[in-house]
């Protein structure tokens, strides 16, 4: 290589580490409102703004007006618009922050100085957030410290073609056709919380397999630690609270699916998504037209005849959401999926104190159509789907501190094995019969 060559290659890198540096959104002198509406007329006329409003990110999920956390990002142009409104319609509110950039430069920092301590392929799941390309890592990890229990499987492909990986976790007995307990993960790019608790479950099952091996006995695991590899990505590059995937859309102006609103099990309902592809909740222009979304389908298809109990986790909100999310009347087997969220949220109660709302995700938050569990039920015929949207944390509710990781994934996990074993228990005669 010529010295010529060699000094374009410097040249080279050293605009790309600058173009990241550029790259990154700092989110500086943006808004931060918490809004606190006197009755659910100002609740649905706030969540009609944020629906013409593409800039004024609603951040949380409330049912009525006497809930909390209702907050509202929105850009330093925007500001003074929505403050028009709020101020028109006597509608309460608070700025929390001017500025939001201090607290997404302090967090950021934070998360790398935890993460140096460690080399990859260890990890340290309550020390710190990881990327999609470092989870992998991880994962690729394990069949080779435990050979006889853990497999990574190559479901497919983002669509900046990032592999989509899948591990399965059995107690290595050998015996086939087990059925299966799924669980997902970043749907939702920033909901960075998500994929850490996912590897809590893995590192539970594998490293303290002596305390857990009821939920092996006649089950396998199988968990995608990272849906929205893209969007993930992106959040941790460029803008921290990027939600949906990162396909372009029909519009050249906006980027990215939600991808729970785009599984084609009642999907593009007028309630519960958008047909805007400027919209947080935009449904894509069909069902499945996300290469993610498909991967998530083909393993709710995979196992369908095995698979009993699909778990999506989100944030933020302490929710157990069952099918139906596109309407209000409820799937045959909503008793028996009501048992198995009771299970959940009475053994968080017991052991924390903390407080899950569980029941219909239609009544608790609010339509969803096209969204995972309500394909998982309606097409994969899996006895059992629930989302979870796990605690808040942070000052945004998505951002939670890397301090904050542990009280969090360790009081979920324990609402998730006594869902578990809840599952187990109620259908402890199918699990023995599929069994070979």
């Amino acid at each position: 290589m010529t010295s010529y060559a060699l000094l374009g290659w410097v040249l080279l890198g050293l605009l790309l580490q600058f173009d990241c540096i550029l790259a990154w959104q700092d989110y500086k002198d943006y808004k931060v409102y918490e809004l606190q509406p006197h009755d659910d007329s100002q609740l649905q006329l706030i969540r009609k703004w944020a629906q013409e409003h593409p800039d004024w990110d609603l951040l949380g999920s409330r049912r009525s007006h006497n809930d909390k956390g209702l907050r509202v990002l929105v850009a330093p142009n925007q500001a003074e618009s929505l403050l028009k409104q709020l101020r028109a319609h006597r509608i309460e509110h608070q700025l929390l922050s001017d500025d939001l950039s201090l607290l997404v430069k302090a967090q950021r920092e934070d998360n790398q100085r935890n993460k140096a301590r460690f080399t990859l392929p260890l990890i340290d799941v309550l020390g710190a957030f990881y990327t999609h390309a470092e989870i992998n890592e991880y994962l690729d990890s394990l069949p080779q410290r435990y050979p006889q229990r853990a497999l990574v499987k190559h479901f497919g492909w983002s669509y900046e073609r990032r592999p989509l990986k899948v591990l399965t976790i059995t107690n290595g007995d050998g015996r086939a056709n087990k059925p299966v307990i799924f669980i997902d993960a970043a749907m939702h790019a920033r909901e960075w919380i998500a994929p850490s608790f996912a590897l809590y479950i893995i590192q539970q099952l594998l490293d303290n397999y002596a305390e857990n091996a009821d939920l092996l006995k006649d089950y396998d695991w199988v968990i995608m630690p990272v849906v929205n590899a893209d969007g993930y990505e992106f959040s941790h590059t460029d803008s921290r609270y990027w939600r949906k995937t990162r396909k372009p859309t029909w519009d050249p102006e906006n980027i990215g699916t939600d991808l729970n609103r785009n599984f084609g099990y009642m999907w593009g309902l007028e309630d519960g998504a958008s047909p805007d592809p400027s919209n947080e909740t935009y449904q894509g222009e069909h069902a499945f037209d996300q290469p993610e979304s498909q991967v998530v389908r083909d393993i709710l298809l995979h196992y369908s005849d095995r698979l009993t109990f699909y778990l999506s986790l989100h944030s933020y909100g302490n929710y157990l959401l069952l099918p139906w999310g596109h309407t209000s009347s409820l799937p045959p087997n909503f008793d028996e999926m009501m048992q198995v969220a009771d299970a959940g949220a009475m053994a968080i109660l017991y052991a924390t104190n903390g407080i899950y709302s569980y029941g219909s995700g239609y009544h608790l938050m609010y339509a969803t159509s096209g969204d995972s569990t309500d394909y998982a039920v309606g097409v994969a015929n899996v006895s059992v789907a629930i989302t979870m949207e796990l605690p808040a944390g942070g000052f945004m509710g998505f951002d939670p501190w890397v301090s904050h990781i542990e009280d969090i994934v360790t009081e979920s996990w324990v609402g998730v094995r006594a869902m578990a074993l809840e599952v187990i228990k109620l259908y402890q005669t199918e699990a023995q019969t599929n069994v070979n």
